[in-house]
């Protein structure tokens, strides 16, 4: 059974930084890609990030380009996302995935019914 725990967030002052964690279990993490996905405050989630599974390859959002970094240890089942200078607009319950394909246009989920609790990140003015 695939189980996903994310870790790390928190509430912080605009211009700060968090990085978030992503235990991942019940599949063979090396063979897939991941990604984080977020859901603002009254709206659906988006993706926001995505690395491939050998992690040489990462796409981005518009909105996380220059200012978040996502990376994975496959030795751990673990991915991360770090994320400097955020905004208030960054507010959101943040969530990883694993993932069938990791494309600029394309993301592809591995299992569309395993989402974990996510983690709260609070950017205050």
């Amino acid at each position: 059974e695939v189980q996903l725990v994310e870790s790390g967030g928190g509430l912080v002052q605009a211009g700060g930084s968090l990085r978030l964690s992503c235990a991942a279990s019940g599949f063979t993490f090396a063979d897939y890609a991941m990604g984080w996905f977020r859901r603002l405050p009254g709206k659906e989630r988006e993706g926001i990030s995505c690395i491939r599974s050998s992690g040489g390859e990462t796409y981005y959002a518009d909105s996380a380009k220059g200012r978040f970094t996502i990376s994975r240890d496959n030795a751990k089942n673990t991915v991360y996302l770090q994320m400097v200078s955020l905004t208030p607009e960054d507010t959101a319950v943040y969530y990883c995935t694993a993932l069938e394909t990791c494309y600029s246009t394309l993301w592809t989920l591995h299992c569309d019914a395993c989402w974990g609790q996510g983690t709260q990140v609070t950017v205050s003015s």
